[in-house]
């Protein structure tokens, strides 16, 4: 189970935010381009330079090495980056299962990335991503590239694995519509400053 808390913590260009999403909740963020969206979620991943506290279950991420960090913190970035030839080559076992929920079959583990489509990369990431159960997930756009129907599967199973897995989830999204089905909490950016979106 995971629980985010961040306190004054300050990724670029933004001010400090104090956070806490609790565990199995997803809090949506929204803001112009060019806002700090990206950066703030690469801040918290570790990937990115960022002051104030970040912790998930009492772990400081300047008391956690990177790796073990993001292993727990896990970040889904809008552009996916991939470093075996082959998809199977990216999954250890448990992201496998989750093909089907995605609507790609088994045979695509077989797939070279090189022949991807943007869709399919963007839920094989997902998978990907979840294959590690993270107990944070960060989530940039993670349906920008889908259409309605797989767009549909993408959030059930965030949704899902968020609630059995307890995980945290911070969602961004441009879409008003998603981030009322997906979120329970929702922000946004505003002149550098974090704060509740009006309903």
């Amino acid at each position: 189970m995971g629980r985010l808390i961040l306190r004054q913590f300050q990724g670029a260009g933004l001010e400090p935010v104090d956070l806490t999403i609790d565990a199995g909740e997803c809090v949506t963020l929204t803001g112009p381009s060019g806002s700090g969206k990206t950066r703030l979620l690469r801040a918290i991943a570790d990937l990115d330079p960022h002051s104030g506290t970040a912790l998930f279950d009492r772990r400081a991420v300047d008391e956690t090495a990177p790796p073990e960090w993001r292993r727990h913190v896990g970040l889904l970035p809008a552009e996916s980056h991939w470093w075996h030839d082959r998809v199977a080559e990216h999954f250890t076992g448990y992201g496998t299962r989750l093909l089907s929920e995605l609507g790609l079959d088994e045979a695509c583990l077989e797939w070279q990335i090189a022949r991807l489509s943007s869709g399919e990369r963007q839920r094989l990431a997902l998978a990907r991503l979840l294959d590690r159960q993270p107990a944070v997930l960060l989530l940039d756009e993670p349906t920008a590239n889908l259409d309605p129907e797989n767009g549909s599967r993408v959030e059930r199973l965030v949704q899902h694995y968020a609630e059995q897995r307890g995980a945290a989830v911070l969602w961004v999204s441009h879409d008003p519509r998603q981030r009322r089905r997906v979120g329970q909490r929702h922000l946004i950016i505003r002149n550098r400053r974090i704060e509740a979106e009006a309903a």
